[in-house]
C-alpha cells in the first residue's frame, strides 16, 4: 500500500511549475519544514541551495504581494521593544512598522502562519506579513538585534545618581518567588554604592563580585574573563553596613553572622530587562565575605557555534545529542563553562516532543520548556532522590547537575541503560580521568563501558582583543616545538601567534573568553581498556590514537588560530 503524499502548498506548486525545483525536492522540503516547524522558504535556501531572490519573486507572483526591499530601510528606526528578541531570531522575522493595533512583520515566507501567530500571542497585536528576500532579512535582523543589545548597554551607561537610588531591587527566595521590594531599606549612600557596583559589574561583563573585609582594609573585586581584579576600596567602617544591605536585598537573616547563608537578588534594569544574582555569605575573621554570581540568561542561549568547538568536536557532540539513550559527561574545574555547555545541549534538545527534567544545585538560569528542580539536601531532596522521581515521570532527557556519589552515578547509569539520554558533570581534570573516577566510585566497569557515550573536558581561555593584539615574532622555533606546536595538525608556516597589548576596548589585551575542549567518544578500544581495568594513561593513549585532541592540543590550536595567546594557553592547560 502506497503512503499518501501530502499536497503541495501554493508556493511549492509555483516553484515546481516554474522549474525552479522538482516535485521530489518540494515534497521533501515541505515535509521537513512541517515536522521541524521551520519555514519552507528557509528549508529550500539552506537545505537545497535555492536562490532567495528567485523564491521571493515566485512568492510575489503566487500571492500577488509586492517585494519589500530591506536595503532601503534603516534598521535603527524600526520599532524596538515590541517583540521578544528570541522570538524574532527563532522565526527569522523583523518588525517593520506598527499601525494602530496591527504589526507588520518582514517574512521571507508569507505562509509561515506559525511565526505570525506566535508574535501575535507575544505582543497582543494583530500581525501582517510583508514579503522580503531571505538573505536581506537575515542581514537586517542581525543588525536590528545588535542595535537592541547596544541600547541596553546605553541604558546602563546613562544611569545617573537618581536612577541609582531608584533601581527596582527584588529579593527572590530559592523557589523563585518575589518576597518584597527592599529598595527603601538601609542608608542612601550605601544603597547608591551597592547599586553602582552591581551596574558596573554588569556593564563590563563580570561573572562574579567579591565583597571582602580584612583587618585594616575592605575591597571589592570583579571576576572578568576568569581573572579577579580590584575595583573599589570602600572604608573599613562600612563593612558591616554593606553586608547588611546585601543580605536585606537577598532575603537573608541580617542578625545571623555566624553561619553561611544563600540568597538571590533580581535587579530590574529597565521595564523589560532584569538580571539575577546568586548570593552567598561566608563568616571570616574580620566580617562576612559576600560573593555574588551574576546569572546571565543570554550565556545559556549562545548556540554551539559560539562556544569554540572545533568542527570535529562539534560533530561528536551533536551526534551524541541525537542518540536516544546513553550518558554525556562534561568535566572540568569550577568556572570552566560546564553549565553553559550543558544548557547549550539542552536548548538544542528542547522541543515540544521531549520531556526534559534537570536537577541542579542551584538552578542558575531558567530555561523555558524544561522542568528544573533545585536540590535541597536539608529536606532530603538530593541529586539521587530527584533522579529517582524523574524516572517516574516519563522523561526523555535527564540532566543531573553533578555526579557526586555512587548512588547518583548508579541511578544515572540505570536511566541511560533504560532508554533515556542523561547529561551530567564531574569534577575531574580530563576525559580519561572521568572514566577512572566513575570506576573508583564503585560503578561496575561493564556499566561504564556500555553506557557512557561521550565525555567533554573543558577550560575557558581569555580571548585576544582583535583591536590591539600584535604578532608574536619573538618566539624561537625550538620553543614552539617544546610547547607542542608540531603536534597540532597545522603547518608552522600557516599560522601566526599573537601577544596581548591592551587598549580602551579590552582588559589587558583580552576581551571575552573562548572554550578549549577535549571531546572523547567512547570507542570499542576504549571500552575494552575499561573492561580490562586499564588506567587513565592507557585511555588517554587510545583517545589520542583515535584522533581525539586533548586539552593541551586544543589550546595550542586556539593560539595558532589567533584566538588566544600562548601565555593564556599555558595558563589554562599546562601542568
Amino acid at each position: 500500500m502506497n503512503t499518501p503524499v501530502m499536497a503541495l502548498s501554493g508556493l511549492a506548486r509555483r516553484l515546481v511549475a516554474d522549474g525552479t525545483i522538482d516535485e521530489e525536492t518540494a515534497h521533501e522540503a515541505q515535509k521537513t519544514s512541517r515536522s521541524q516547524k521551520t519555514s519552507f522558504v528557509l528549508e529550500l535556501i539552506k537545505g537545497h541551495d535555492v536562490s532567495p531572490s528567485i523564491i521571493a519573486n515566485a512568492a510575489s507572483d503566487e500571492f500577488g504581494t509586492p517585494i519589500f526591499d530591506l536595503d532601503c530601510i534603516n534598521t535603527s528606526i524600526l520599532p524596538g521593544g515590541l517583540v521578544d528578541l528570541k522570538l524574532l531570531s527563532k522565526h527569522q522575522t523583523l518588525p517593520l512598522f506598527k499601525r494602530g493595533n496591527r504589526l507588520f512583520l518582514a517574512l521571507a515566507d508569507p505562509t509561515n502562519l506559525h511565526a505570525l501567530d506566535e508574535v501575535k500571542f507575544n505582543t497582543g497585536l494583530n500581525t501582517d506579513a510583508v514579503l522580503v528576500e531571505a538573505n536581506k532579512l537575515e542581514a537586517a535582523l542581525e543588525a536590528f538585534l545588535n542595535q537592541q543589545e547596544e541600547s541596553i548597554g546605553d541604558t546602563l551607561g546613562g544611569l545617573d545618581d537618581e536612577a541609582l537610588d531608584g533601581l527596582d531591587v527584588e529579593a527572590v527566595d530559592e523557589a523563585g518567588g518575589k518576597e518584597h521590594d527592599s529598595s527603601e531599606v538601609d542608608e542612601a549612600p550605601i544603597v547608591k554604592f551597592i547599586n553602582k557596583v552591581l551596574l558596573d559589574a554588569i556593564k563590563i561583563g563580570a561573572s562574579d563580585i567579591h565583597f571582602e573585609p580584612y583587618e585594616k582594609s575592605y575591597r571589592v573585586r570583579f571576576r572578568t574573563d576568569g581573572i579577579l581584579e580590584e575595583m573599589a576600596k570602600p572604608p573599613t567602617a562600612l563593612a558591616t553596613r554593606l553586608a547588611a544591605r546585601l543580605k536585606v536585598m537577598s532575603q537573608m537573616d541580617i542578625s545571623e553572622r555566624r553561619i553561611p547563608q544563600d540568597g538571590r537578588i533580581k535587579l530590574k534594569i529597565t521595564k523589560n530587562r532584569a538580571i539575577d544574582f546568586r548570593v552567598n555569605t561566608l563568616p571570616t575573621l574580620f566580617g562576612e565575605k559576600i560573593v555574588l554570581r551574576i546569572l546571565d540568561p543570554s550565556s545559556a542561549k549562545l548556540g554551539i557555534d559560539a562556544l569554540g568547538y572545533e568542527d570535529d568536536q562539534k560533530k561528536l557532540f551533536m551526534e551524541a545529542l541525537e542518540q536516544p539513550q546513553g550518558m554525556i559527561l562534561v568535566t572540568g574545574p569550577t568556572g570552566s563553562g560546564k553549565t553553559v555547555s550543558l544548557y547549550t545541549g539542552l536548548n538544542i534538545l528542547n522541543t515540544s516532543e521531549r520531556n526534559i527534567s534537570t536537577a541542579e544545585d542551584p538552578v542558575e538560569i531558567n530555561l523555558e520548556g524544561i522542568n528544573q528542580v533545585n536540590v535541597n539536601n536539608k529536606v532530603g531532596l538530593t541529586f539521587a532522590e530527584a533522579l529517582r522521581s524523574f524516572l517516574r515521570q516519563d522523561p526523555d532527557i535527564v540532566m543531573v547537575g553533578e555526579i557526586r556519589d555512587l548512588e547518583t552515578a548508579e541511578i544515572g547509569i540505570k536511566a541511560a541503560q533504560t532508554g533515556h539520554l542523561v547529561l551530567s558533570t564531574l569534577h575531574t581534570n580530563s576525559a580519561p580521568e572521568t572514566l577512572t573516577r566513575l570506576l573508583n566510585m564503585g560503578v561496575p566497569a561493564f556499566n561504564v563501558a556500555t553506557t557512557v557515550s561521550l565525555i567533554i573536558a573543558q577550560r575557558l581561555a581569555r580571548r585576544l582583543c582583535p583591536a590591539c593584539k600584535k604578532p608574536a615574532t619573538d618566539i624561537p622555533d625550538e620553543i614552539l616545538s617544546q610547547e607542542g606546536f608540531d603536534n597540532i595538525g597545522i603547518p608552522r608556516e600557516e599560522f601566526q601567534l599573537f601577544h596581548p597589548v591592551g587598549c580602551p576596548k579590552c582588559s589587558k589585551g583580552y576581551k571575552g573568553r573562548v572554550g578549549v575542549y577535549e571531546v572523547v567518544r567512547i570507542t570499542d578500544t576504549i571500552s575494552r581498556i575499561i573492561m580490562e581495568g586499564g588506567n587513565a594513561i592507557q585511555i588517554a593513549d587510545a583517545a589520542r590514537e583515535a584522533g581525539f585532541n586533548n586539552l593541551r592540543i586544543s589550546a595550542l590550536r586556539k593560539a595558532a588560530q589567533g584566538l588566544t595567546s600562548l601565555e593564556e594557553a599555558n595558563r589554562v592547560t599546562k601542568d
